[in-house]
């Protein structure tokens, strides 16, 4: 008997390489939605259909249709972009979104508040910038992240290219985006069209790539379905130990689903990269669960089927075997703000961006800012996994200017903030992302105000906690990855999850359910003075509750992996 396939798989498959309606849904003007299906046809063209969930009950009285506007994200490997494409994605906010700009956890930008009839003309303005937003969402490999100054050393510099490379060559065949989008025209009476690493109906769930330069993990390397952890060796790129099946998504009262560190299955060098990676790719595409969409990562995908089965599927369609992993060891998994030296002397500054927000509001003008150092900047811009942003590649002699704008503007938070306030990860949630249960992005501020409270009172301020807040449990804000962690399960009410490590090599632990604002400062206030009579000399807050038996999560990547 044959299992059945999912809604989406159906849509997929009848899409015709991911076409749809989408012509005819930009066409209809007399509603500012698009038809149900083509709702999930356009993630694969990089944009999310939404509405204002502040404004819903006010509408519905009025018996108008919701607020419908799109969020579109772009493709930015590495997140790697020169201060002419800043300036035109700036402009495009200001002109078509909704005035702001904000940085992912993947190291992409998004725009809010696009409504229906600016939604072809701002993806047109973005292409003209020489980004695009092609499977940046979607049931394909999505942006390929990379630990954020790939400059620190030539090495580097070598590890962000071959992101760079695979993300283009992971791309889908179609040239859906480029008709739909672009104006195209289609060769009448030419070659089918063909996805031949994707199939016709693509994956069945997205997939995210990752590559870290140890000891740095700012990309938390294990949450992720391929996991390229780089091998240096006396300053070289050896190649890179490969992980699979990692994931952060989860559903509340489903033991079905559950978050996951991939796991390593192996050693590859960089010219086995390639075929690994699509390799891995196929093999989800070919046994991935498309039927249950709740179960299709990769992750299920190997906990069904088991390790070795997988690693022996990906080493049969690569044709070769991986060799033993080899040794590595992850120090940190945050940013480090400030200024720092390049190898080639030329300097990098990392700001703070409090939730990847850049708008300016009142006497904080991070936009104006940011649009001002890139009138002048002769480098680049690199967005951090963490929300954070790069000003990268600064001459010695540009620094004084810069330091001069970033004060002028409010862009200074690195040197003012709490360690607890420079390391938080918050997702948007609401009032515009239809599956948050609870705010995000927009009580990350109040919240860190109030446990920075708590720890000035225990003495902790200076603790470097890393605290991650999402309005839903499929953890846009990697927060079963935070040390201490708020997972949405309704308004006001959130899980409290604690436990994970700072290497990004733990996940966390439940340790107190659908509990309001209360009652997780009264458990913090607790566990903080805790923390502060018992712990070890230099040791971590996650490490300590670990340590003390307050959570028990699961075991993790070892910390120090030896071949």
């Amino acid at each position: 008997m044959t299992t059945p396939i999912s809604n989406v798989e159906q849509i997929k498959q009848a899409s015709r390489h991911l076409r749809g309606s989408l012509r005819e849904s930009l066409g209809d003007a007399h509603t500012g939605a698009i038809r149900a299906d083509d709702t999930a046809l356009i993630k694969f063209h990089g944009s999310y259909q939404q509405d204002d969930r502040d404004l819903r009950e006010e509408r519905r009285q009025q018996k108008l249709e919701p607020a419908y506007s799109f969020m579109i994200r772009t493709r930015t490997p590495g997140g790697v972009v020169t201060p002419r494409q800043w300036l035109a994605l700036d402009a495009i906010a200001t002109r078509h979104a909704n005035g702001s700009l904000r940085l992912t956890t993947r190291q992409a930008l998004q725009f809010h508040g696009v409504i229906k009839r600016k939604l072809k003309a701002t993806l047109q303005a973005i292409n003209a910038s020489l980004i695009d937003t092609i499977a940046a969402c979607g049931d394909v490999n999505r942006n390929v992240m990379v630990s954020a100054n790939p400059v620190e050393s030539p090495a580097h510099a070598l590890v962000h290219d071959w992101a760079r490379r695979l993300s283009e060559h992971l791309k889908p065949n179609t040239r859906a985006y480029h008709e739909i989008w672009l104006d195209e025209e289609r060769i009448a009476g030419g070659e089918a069209e063909s996805e031949p690493l994707y199939g016709d109906t693509y994956l069945p769930r997205k997939f995210k790539i990752a590559f870290a330069v140890p000891p740095h993990n700012d990309v938390d390397v294990f949450a992720h379905d391929l996991g390229c952890v780089a091998i240096l060796e006396e300053g070289a790129l050896a190649g890179f130990n490969i992980s699979v099946g990692g994931g952060m998504g989860a559903t509340h009262n489903d033991a079905e689903t559950y978050p996951l560190l991939g796991q390593l299955i192996g050693f590859a060098t960089p010219d086995q990269l390639f075929a690994i990676a699509e390799a891995v790719l196929a093999t989800q595409r070919d046994f991935g669960n498309r039927s249950a969409r709740k179960r299709a990562r990769l992750k299920y995908t190997i906990e069904d089927r088991g390790l070795d089965w997988f690693k022996g599927e990906v080493e049969r369609r690569a044709g070769f075997a991986l060799a033993v992993t080899r040794p590595f060891a992850f120090e940190h998994n945050g940013d480090r703000f400030g200024w720092s030296e390049g190898h080639d002397g030329r300097w990098h500054l990392t700001l703070r961006i409090e939730a990847g927000r850049i708008a300016d509001r009142g006497a904080s003008t991070p936009m104006s800012g940011l649009r001002a150092i890139a009138g002048s900047h002769r480098g680049d811009f690199r967005l951090t996994p963490n929300q954070n942003l790069v000003i990268a590649n600064v001459a010695a002699e540009d620094r004084a200017a810069i330091d001069a704008l970033v004060a002028r503007h409010g862009l200074d938070l690195h040197r003012r903030a709490s360690p607890l306030r420079l390391h938080a990860l918050a997702c948007v949630a609401l009032p515009t992302c239809g599956l948050a249960m609870a705010e995000a992005e927009r009580y990350l501020p109040d919240l860190l105000g109030k446990v920075e409270g708590l720890l000035e009172k225990h003495a902790l301020a200076d603790a470097p906690i890393h605290l991650r807040i999402s309005g839903c449990p499929n953890g846009c804000s990697r927060p079963y990855l935070g040390e201490i962690a708020l997972v949405g399960k309704a308004p006001g009410r959130y899980n409290l999850m604690l436990g994970a490590d700072r290497r990004g090599q733990r996940l966390n632990a439940l340790y107190a359910e659908n509990i309001d604002e209360a009652a997780i400062l009264a458990h913090l206030d607790t566990l903080f003075a805790r923390y502060a009579a018992e712990r070890n000399a230099a040791e971590a807050f996650g490490d300590f509750l670990v340590r003390a038996g307050v959570v028990r999560p699961a075991a993790g990547i070892p910390l120090e992996v030896i071949a």
